[in-house]
């Protein structure tokens, strides 16, 4: 990049000077450890998954195997990759937030549905203020969803379905950062659904999610609230 100076006195153009950018050359490391990380964002590298050897990412990316290997741990160290001795290197995560807050001495269950409160409960009440009608919808859709999921016992479905609901809770609230902030984390968000799922559900917890919905569709932002905290110590009652 070029950048092109005029040096003025009293109000005379006395010269120009050209400066030139100085020239950067990407670490082939980090070529590779950002081609790595985009195959695991696209989900190409699914979460949970064992990927290619280092001779083969080598081979294929035209690369020493040294050079894969840096790559790699450069991921691993961020949460991304978890290599198991004796059996290759898994996805992790698919960002750094997630590969964080994953790792054994911070995932603990209860952290997990205390945060999914305090969020949860911000974005219900935002939500309530200005009831949308695509917002509202979207719910409705995730709710028949897992109401079919759970008379189908399909557990999977289930949990997709549910994790709809409490993003699109987040999403009615029309905070942005809000729900950027959201779904950084949606992947250990889900997995606590994950967890806490079971068949047949505690009809107390189908209620629960019908009371956030009904707080939010009456535009009553105290009762969202309240219903949304009440949701998640439900779970904790049921799991």
């Amino acid at each position: 990049m070029s950048y092109i100076y005029t040096v003025r006195l009293n109000g005379s153009e006395v010269a120009t000077v050209s400066l030139d950018g100085p020239v950067r050359q990407v670490p082939l490391v980090l070529q590779v450890s950002e081609r790595f990380r985009a195959l695991i964002e696209s989900g190409q590298w699914p979460r949970g998954s064992r990927i290619p050897g280092e001779n083969q990412l080598a081979a294929e990316l035209g690369v020493s195997r040294g050079t894969v290997r840096e790559a790699l741990r450069s991921l691993s160290l961020t949460g991304l990759l978890e290599p198991r001795v004796g059996d290759g290197t898994y996805v992790r995560a698919t960002n750094e937030i997630t590969g964080v807050l994953v790792r054994d001495d911070l995932s603990s269950l209860d952290d997990v549905l205390d945060a999914r409160a305090g969020i949860e409960a911000a974005a219900a009440r935002l939500a309530a203020r200005r009831p949308d009608p695509g917002g509202l919808e979207r719910l409705t859709v995730a709710l028949d969803a897992r109401a079919a999921a759970h008379d189908a016992a399909d557990l999977d479905a289930f949990v997709s379905a549910d994790a709809a609901f409490h993003r699109g809770v987040v999403e009615a609230s029309g905070n942005a950062l809000l729900l950027r902030l959201y779904d950084a984390i949606a992947e250990v968000l889900t997995e606590s659904i994950h967890r806490t799922a079971s068949f047949p559900e505690d009809p107390r917890l189908l209620q629960s999610h019908l009371a956030v919905f009904e707080a939010i569709r009456a535009g009553d932002p105290e009762e969202a609230g309240r219903a949304s905290y009440a949701l998640i110590e439900t779970v904790k009652q049921t799991r």
